[in-house]
């Protein structure tokens, strides 16, 4: 059974919102409280902070998550959701929309609820909330900030930085240039390290720790650490190397089997789960099955399923061909599969046959502990190369899956195992796009795909992509384009 402790009010709480939705200046609105009489209470706050959380819920961070690897040489996008053709093409301009708007938008739209609950947090002098408990509403608000900062950091790079509510006098903001934007992600993310709980994730009912938090910087870390030009930052790698041990020592396990990270009823308590976007149906379900399992919304490329080793069974686990199965329990999708596979990751046995009326439970992944011991082994082998760190780390994560230990590889031979690894491991789970950009081999990879449906195209401005055209022309002159676009 899914227990935790954040209530499922996402529907109804835009209340105290200032700009939620635009209302008659002479009344209050009957079905919504306003800004003046909201912001009262301990309970307002935690109305407010399910609020932020419910933002994460937005597809494109949760249940779309793994469309973003329909932009990789991992899978084709069947459906065009949020405009993965034209990026995957190399159509992208400020008037794209999609991806190339939707990002910025909800980024900016996540930050103004956080900025607004850090303002009337600031501002509350009533005894209901001490400082204990003001302390973990701002280290959450804190860590919500720090993620949209790193979609924007590692999305656009020179965007503005925005940490008040904004009106009429201050809404026009000028770009701050990509290493302000990262180091103002790093600093929220530290300030809600300091303000957050330093028990593990699994025992504090849907909400962030410490470690969640920690985990989330060592990402933005490596992130930056290759630069614009793939050399390695070895100061920025020392703090990601440091980070990670320090989350590798804080209660986390690889959960015994592999599919439990992902399914429905082994999601709580999990040893794996640094933190989830969290579902409960009916009130709060997702069309995950359906969209994955039925539409075929991606398929996976022959190439990447050449990628697995025979033996490896997280292909089985990954991978579908032709239909869905489950011990003998099979759905066979209504959509064609383009490439003959669909991806079965995430998908629950026990909701087949999957369709319109399927209401899916199960919690977005964001960050797990495979991902930490192989950022680990990453900026540990960039740094001194292979050591017996290094090779236990990786080891760990294919030890799961009982795939033959690792051994004797040179630090370049190593450098492209746990490249290889984190395609495997992590497939679909959003990250291939991020760590393409990152090593800035996007162009060599992408430009080389031979069995997509679609001919690949990345040029080396993608690494930024454009602001949305439409922010440009009302912001007056101020808000400067992108190069290149």
């Amino acid at each position: 059974m899914k227990r935790y402790i954040l209530p499922i009010l996402l529907g109804v709480i835009c209340v105290g919102f200032v700009g939620c939705e635009k209302e008659a200046l002479d009344k209050n609105p009957l079905d919504k409280l306003s800004s003046g009489e909201f912001w009262k209470s301990k309970q307002d706050f935690d109305m407010a902070l399910t609020a932020i959380y419910g933002e994460l819920q937005n597809a494109m961070f949760s249940v779309g998550a793994p469309n973003w690897d329909v932009l990789t040489d991992n899978g084709y996008g069947q459906h065009n959701y949020w405009g993965s053709q034209a990026i995957v093409q190399g159509n992208i301009s400020p008037t794209s929309g999609g991806y190339i708007s939707d990002i910025y938008n909800s980024s900016y739209k996540g930050i103004a609820r956080v900025n607004i609950f850090l303002n009337q947090l600031n501002d509350f002098e009533g005894d209901e909330i001490d400082a204990v408990t003001k302390s973990k509403y701002k280290g959450e608000a804190m860590f919500m900030r720090g993620f949209y900062y790193f979609q924007l950091y590692s999305n656009y790079g020179s965007v503005p930085i925005v940490t008040e509510s904004l009106n009429l006098e201050n809404q026009i903001q000028p770009k701050a240039s990509a290493n302000e934007v990262f180091e103002h992600t790093l600093a929220d993310l530290d300030t809600a390290i300091i303000n957050l709980s330093s028990e593990v994730y699994a025992d504090n009912g849907g909400h962030v720790v410490k470690s969640s938090a920690q985990a989330l910087k060592l990402r933005v870390l490596l992130f930056a650490a290759y630069g614009d030009n793939g050399t390695v930052d070895s100061g920025i790698m020392a703090q990601a190397r440091d980070l990670a041990l320090e989350i590798m020592g804080s209660g986390y396990e690889l959960s015994p089997n592999f599919e439990d990270v992902f399914k429905d009823g082994t999601q709580e308590g999990n040893p794996e789960i640094i933190f989830s976007i969290k579902f409960l149906a009916p009130d709060n379900s997702t069309a995950m099955d359906q969209w994955y399992g039925d539409w075929v919304v991606i398929s996976p490329l022959q190439n990447l399923v050449d990628a697995f080793d025979p033996l490896d069974p997280r292909l089985d686990k990954t991978i579908y061909a032709d239909e869905v199965n489950f011990d003998g329990n099979i759905h066979s999708p209504s959509n064609g599969l383009p490439t003959g596979f669909g991806v079965k990751k995430f998908l629950s046995p026990g909701l087949m046959p999957y369709g319109y009326s399927t209401q899916s439970q199960q919690d977005w992944v964001l960050l797990r502990y495979a991902d930490i011991l192989l950022m680990y082994a990453e900026a540990q082998n960039e740094l001194v190369g292979p050591d017996q760190s290094v090779y236990d780390a990786i080891n760990a994560v294919r030890g799961r899956v009982e795939m033959p230990f690792l051994i004797g590889l040179s630090k370049e031979m190593m450098r492209e195992a746990i490249r290889h690894e984190r395609r495997i491991e992590l497939a679909f789970e959003g990250l291939r796009y991020y760590d393409l950009k990152r090593w800035r081999i996007a162009e060599t990879v992408l430009n080389n795909v031979s069995d997509g449906i679609l001919e690949y195209t990345f040029e080396e401005r993608f690494y930024h992509w454009p602001l949305p055209q439409s922010e440009i022309d009302k912001s007056q002159g101020i808000l400067e384009q992108n190069p290149d676009y």
